[in-house]
């Protein structure tokens, strides 16, 4: 169950995008994103009701292996791949791309979720949003952007798995916006060279020749040599065994997550009915913005 509070979200501004957020969600479904069941509100939160995957977050998983193989991370980033490809066909973008926001699922496959940043773009958009280092060169420079930044992403996370920490990196988000513009990644020596071309071909600073922004759109990274021998059918319908299977007790197992405190009752008055709120919340200022919910 994700909850929003609605004044915070008004307050950031994030109305816009929690509503996108629902819209998209409600009008999607594929394997490898998570599932959107019920949306419903109260006088203080707006809810989604979402699919629970058991198996935590990939950024555990890899943080605890330190990096990935070239096959683990070609099986995860195929999985990635699949599910852009099905976005973009109706010109959804996603805009957050990273471990953080991808989950596994009991059988180890992998599943996106967080659609706050993902909005359906035609032609262009020009809002800055995402994650410092994994933002693309045009959103830096406020040149218009859309589904070319989803693959630049691709680059940045196919880096961070196969090294084990993404390639533009510093304390301060404007440092990093400096490196990303300036184009200079560190290349390890134990990266092989067929991954290191592959990762170059999503960060192309010029986006009508990068990877998955070409006139074969996502089938150009499909066919990729360094997706060679996926069958990428059998990938999508979950016939491959996965690399990393997460240890899961039952459908509501939650030892992937990290454990947090159990808030009071009265912490959470949204979910108690009217008569049980203070008259001041028992008004919603705020419920004309929230009318899709």
């Amino acid at each position: 169950m994700k909850i929003l509070r609605k004044a915070d979200v008004v307050r950031l501004r994030q109305v816009k995008h929690v509503v996108a957020e629902r819209n998209i969600l409600a009008r999607i479904q594929h394997p490898f994103i998570v599932d959107l069941y019920a949306t419903f509100q109260d006088h203080l939160n707006v809810y989604m009701l979402l699919s629970y995957v058991p198996g935590g977050e990939l950024f555990s998983h890899l943080r605890r292996a330190g990096r990935f193989t070239p096959d683990v991370t070609r099986f995860y980033l195929g999985c990635i791949v699949l599910a852009l490809r099905y976005l973009h066909r109706y010109n959804i973008i996603y805009r957050d791309l990273k471990p953080e926001n991808l989950l596994l699922d009991h059988r180890g496959y992998l599943r996106i979720t967080d659609f706050g940043f993902a909005k359906v773009v035609d032609d262009r958009t020009w809002t800055l949003c995402g994650t410092p280092e994994y933002l693309a060169p045009e959103i830096i420079e406020q040149r218009g952007h859309s589904k070319a930044v989803d693959w630049w992403a691709c680059g940045i996370l196919t880096y961070e798995m196969l090294v084990g920490y993404p390639p533009f990196f510093d304390e301060h988000p404007f440092g990093i916006y400096q490196k990303i513009v300036r184009g200079r990644v560190y290349w390890p020596n134990e990266l092989d060279l067929g991954s290191k071309e592959f990762i170059k071909a999503f960060l192309n600073h010029d986006r009508s020749q990068r990877l998955g922004n070409l006139k074969g759109g996502a089938e150009d990274v499909l066919n990729h040599p360094w997706f060679e021998g996926v069958d990428w059918v059998a990938l999508e319908n979950g016939y491959i065994e996965a690399p990393l299977v997460p240890q899961v007790m039952s459908a509501d197992d939650t030892r992937n997550f990290v454990r947090l405190p159990y808030p009071k009752p009265m912490e959470l008055p949204g979910l108690f009915p009217e008569s049980a709120l203070p008259p001041e919340l028992q008004s919603d200022p705020h419920e004309w913005q929230f009318l899709d919910f």
